[in-house]
């Protein structure tokens, strides 16, 4: 089991003559089973947090620690690597293959660790029928909604069995029903297989499925109360 901390993170953009710190002196520490929600309004940070613990930015000053191992120290192979095999990670944007079916769209992180098309539409079936697409498995991206392809891109980051769940707004473009079988899902995933989980939302829904609650506002983080909606949804 392993567990996420962020140490004192730091990270800054130009905008202009202006440096804007996205993120101040943040820490953060996930245990292994615990999923965790970060609210925030736009533009304060929560995104380019999540690329940072995905190692797809780095830290201008601070550490970001996932099992012991500095992220940002890790070389370009084995930072692929990492989110290859240990990073399930919802994007906002889908990101689905227009040509391939939504199963295959779901193997896409399999096929990357050399399994065969078949073994991999194996292993991904069950996660397509768990998000409720099991009798669209084989359409195309441009015959689902919007809520399905998002479903299909969650079905992804889950069918590779990660040790670290990342989720950027994974309920923005689902109905009420579905808001509430994926955040669930997401949760039973953590909690089952005894790994972080930190999700970026703006649904306030969300704050009855998570273990703690925090919000981000000019780059600083502060800790919401338990399942207390006024409290994470106050800034």
């Amino acid at each position: 089991m392993s567990s996420l901390e962020l140490n004192r993170v730091v990270k800054s953009y130009s905008a202009g003559q202006e440096v804007v710190r996205v993120l101040d002196c943040v820490s953060l520490d996930i245990s292994p089973g615990e999923f965790v929600a970060l609210y925030g309004p736009s533009g304060s940070g929560k995104t380019t947090l999540l690329m940072l613990v995905a190692g797809l930015l780095s830290p201008d000053s601070g550490t970001i620690t996932f099992a012991g191992v500095d992220i940002a120290s890790l070389s370009d192979c084995e930072s692929s690597r990492y989110r290859r095999k240990d990073v399930g990670f919802v994007f906002q944007a889908f990101h689905l293959a227009g040509g391939a079916s939504a199963l295959d769209n779901a193997t896409t992180k399999l096929m990357g660790d050399r399994l065969t098309l078949r073994e991999a539409r194996r292993v991904a079936q069950p996660w397509i029928e768990r998000v409720g697409l099991g009798d669209r498995a084989q359409r195309m991206p441009g015959q689902l909604s919007m809520g399905e392809r998002q479903r299909v891109a969650i079905a992804r980051a889950l069918a590779g069995a990660p040790r670290l769940l990342l989720a950027d707004e994974p309920t923005g473009n689902l109905d009420l029903r579905r808001t509430h079988d994926i955040l669930g899902l997401l949760r039973d995933v953590c909690h089952e297989r005894s790994i972080p989980g930190l999700l970026v939302t703006h649904d306030p829904q969300a704050v009855g499925y998570v273990d703690r609650v925090f919000s981000l506002r000019d780059g600083r983080l502060d800790s919401g109360v338990g399942s207390d909606l006024a409290t994470a949804m106050r800034l």
